[in-house]
């Protein structure tokens, strides 16, 4: 004997539904255009370690210089890692000429906590920064780029 199609448990139709929403959602343009354009301009960094500290912990949202980890190619995560470094090239960006309009304030942005984006430091270990570093990039990102002027 058939069950009625509108008698069958629904947990196993949800799942189904679930997956199919997951597939479907993979054919979203959006999130996949992993590109690094030409690096147009380089700061002078203050020191070797500002740079280094800089590129463990920003160049993938602020410079040309972004990996893409596999789960930028997966949405939609891929559309919230798309969004990041959208955001982030277009607010300060170290391969642009004039690094944008935000690069004077970007050691502001760190000292405050606004900056990395919560959700990068648990998906790249190894862009946390202990409390020290986070001082010296800082200290660092101000005397290579300045300081914002306080309104």
């Amino acid at each position: 004997m058939r069950l009625n199609p509108a008698r069958r448990p629904l947990l196993p139709r949800l799942l189904l539904g679930l997956l199919a929403l997951f597939v479907l959602i993979q054919l979203v343009p959006y999130g996949r255009a992993h590109s690094n354009p030409p690096v147009q301009a380089t700061p002078t960094w203050d020191s070797p370690q500002t740079e280094a500290l800089f590129t463990r912990a920003c160049a993938d949202c602020h410079s040309h210089a972004t990996a893409w980890p596999w789960y930028s190619n997966v949405a939609p995560v891929s559309w919230m890692v798309q969004r990041h470094v959208d955001e982030g090239r277009s607010r300060f960006n170290v391969n642009v000429p004039g690094f944008g309009e935000d690069a004077r304030r970007a050691g502001h942005e760190v000292e405050d906590g606004s900056m990395p984006e919560p959700t990068y430091p648990p998906l790249h270990p190894d862009a946390r920064l202990t409390d020290t570093e986070r001082q010296q990039l800082v200290s660092g990102l101000n005397a290579t780029f300045g300081t914002a002027t306080r309104r």
